[in-house]
């Protein structure tokens, strides 16, 4: 109800009181004064709602209201890509390493971490790999080894608070190779240590399954398809394939799934 046509519907009743029964005005104005007060509700509640996404947070309020809430305050998409070959090299080296922190109530991406690492075994990328991952020669040369990416992420981690005992995150993968095999194998080649917080995960292969009740052999592929999502960028790089993880996982939220960590206890 308008100002406008809430102040005629009160003219109204005042100049027609006379030819109005009696008995009923009371619960005339009544009536017009509840249409008044949901219209100046409504309208500040489009001036609040306004507001709030002036400042960001109309689209996490909308998302936050639309499914369950999560076990964790922030999930964190990790997909590695290695030196390969066929027939396979040994040892593999990492040589992306991106992670994207999810936020557990809007399931959006709130910050990025990624870089590309120096392999030191086999420097030179093969043409294979390559045109796997579309990562070329010079993006690796020059850059940080593993140990200083290592070193990189762990300063990541607390300066986006994920190290405070009080907040709960756990790792995502599209399998259970990157954290399983990939990190700890290349780290006990290196002699580095395994930070606790690699140490358990959520492998998005097994929730899909729990969750749609068959199993993505053809991982992101698969999943995409069977959510009738558009696949992201490129496949085998890995932050495109991080975004299609945080994609997947975004609709599965909202179909009311709730995430659960996979792995078993190191």
């Amino acid at each position: 109800v308008s100002d406008a046509s809430g102040c005629s519907m009160i003219a109204l009743l005042h100049t027609g009181a006379a030819k109005f029964p009696q008995n009923l005005v009371p619960r005339a104005r009544q009536a017009v004064s509840s249409l008044l007060l949901a219209g100046v509700l409504k309208g500040y509640s489009s001036i609040i709602s306004r507001k709030l996404a002036s400042h960001g947070f109309g689209a996490s309020m909308a998302a936050m209201s639309s499914f369950p809430p999560q076990r964790y305050h922030y999930f964190l998409v990790l997909d590695f890509e290695a030196t390969c070959d066929k027939p396979q090299i040994h040892p593999q080296e990492i040589i992306e390493f991106p992670i994207l922190k999810l936020n557990g109530r809007t399931m959006e991406i709130e910050s990025t971490f990624h870089m590309y690492v120096q392999p030191v075994v086999h420097p030179q990328l093969t043409p294979f790999c390559t045109e796997l991952t579309g990562i070329i020669q010079g993006m690796v040369d020059g850059q940080p080894s593993l140990q200083q990416v290592l070193e990189r992420v762990d300063e990541w981690m607390a300066k986006e608070g994920l190290l405070d005992p009080s907040v709960k995150s756990i790792f995502v993968t599209c399998g259970d190779w990157d954290l399983k095999v990939m990190l700890p194998g290349q780290c006990q080649y290196l002699g580095l240590p395994v930070a606790d917080y690699f140490k358990q995960w959520i492998n998005l292969k097994k929730a899909y399954s729990f969750a749609m009740g068959s199993w993505p052999k053809n991982g992101l592929l698969d999943m995409n398809k069977g959510l009738n999502l558009q696949h992201i960028g490129r496949p085998h790089s890995g932050i495109d394939d991080c975004k299609n993880i945080a994609n997947i996982m975004k609709t599965l939220a909202h179909r009311g799934f709730i995430f659960k960590q996979t792995s078993k206890p190191f």
